[in-house]
């Protein structure tokens, strides 16, 4: 069986595959790793991975190809690793994938470089199949493609009433500086912006948890069954998701963060006193340097 083949057979994957050499330059790129990041074969070979391309960062935030890369540990130590990162997207948002790396070793068994295959997480897989679910029922946004006022204001609806859950999150999320991109880059950029934000949110959420577009550049999510410490831990998250998350727009890198506000739902509390307390939230968070978190008064 010939190289022709055994690349066959990995463009047929769904999953990415792609070879580095030792000082982690890439030296081959699949068809599968091109469709879940965005980067073509012609864009990435001979580059670093850690060149600007996927950027992995853990939930935490570490940038792992700067702190603890899965490939660089393996060709130190021939040991295959699995993790579970976010990945850079060409068009700036972050990507849930599972990555497992292991070394590549020459006929005298010395390491001579490393395979990383990554695969979309379920989160990436059933936020493509929202998407489509939205498109179908009229329900999305037309710019971001995930779902529009109307979604969301069909979502909040069932977090009251007898069949809701005992205690759900919301959060209202706004790009902060939004207007200043517009007015700096034009509006082309801030569209890419809202849509590279918009996918950053629907891929950093729990199974089973929605965002919409509220209008303009304000953004609704909702947690069904989430207590005050799955609230934090997910509105932190989406904050650090989207400021490690970039474009870039005639060869400039644009970079913009958010500022978040949540509170729960409650037996007392109804649905329209929830939003109003996290939206009034939001705006303490906007008004004390933004790029935070606010869920208590």
């Amino acid at each position: 069986m010939n190289d022709a083949f055994f690349q066959e057979v990995l463009d047929s994957m769904f999953d990415g595959v792609y070879f580095v050499d030792p000082r982690r330059r890439i030296t081959y790129w699949n068809q599968g790793a091109e469709r879940i990041s965005g980067f073509s074969e012609a864009e990435v070979m001979g580059r670093s991975c850690a060149d600007n391309i996927l950027r992995h960062v853990d939930e935490e935030g570490h940038q792992l190809c700067l702190e603890g890369c899965p490939l660089a540990a393996t060709m130190s130590d021939g040991q295959p690793r699995e993790a579970e990162v976010y990945m850079h997207h060409k068009d700036g948002h972050r990507v849930p994938v599972v990555v497992r790396a292991a070394p590549i070793r020459d006929e005298a068994e010395q390491i001579i470089g490393a395979v990383e295959v990554f695969v979309p997480g379920r989160t990436a897989e059933r936020a493509q199949q929202i998407i489509e679910d939205l498109r179908r029922q009229a329900l999305h946004d037309p710019l971001t493609q995930i779902g529009n006022r109307r979604f969301g204001e069909t979502n909040l609806e069932s977090l009251e009433g007898d069949t809701a859950p005992a205690q759900s999150g919301i959060l209202f999320v706004d790009i902060d500086h939004f207007k200043h991109v517009n007015d700096t880059y034009g509006h082309e950029a801030g569209d890419e912006v809202l849509k590279m934000v918009a996918n950053t949110l629907l891929n950093g959420l729990r199974a089973g948890d929605s965002v919409c577009r509220w209008g303009g550049e304000e953004f609704v999510v909702m947690l069904p069954g989430c207590d005050g410490e799955d609230l934090a831990r997910v509105a932190e998250r989406l904050r650090m998701l989207v400021a490690k998350s970039w474009i870039d727009h005639e060869g400039n890198r644009l970079r913009v963060t958010i500022s978040l506000g949540g509170a729960l739902t409650t037996e007392e509390n109804a649905i329209e006193r929830v939003l109003e307390q996290a939206d009034r939230r939001l705006y303490v968070s906007k008004e004390t340097g933004r790029n935070r978190v606010t869920l208590t008064d």
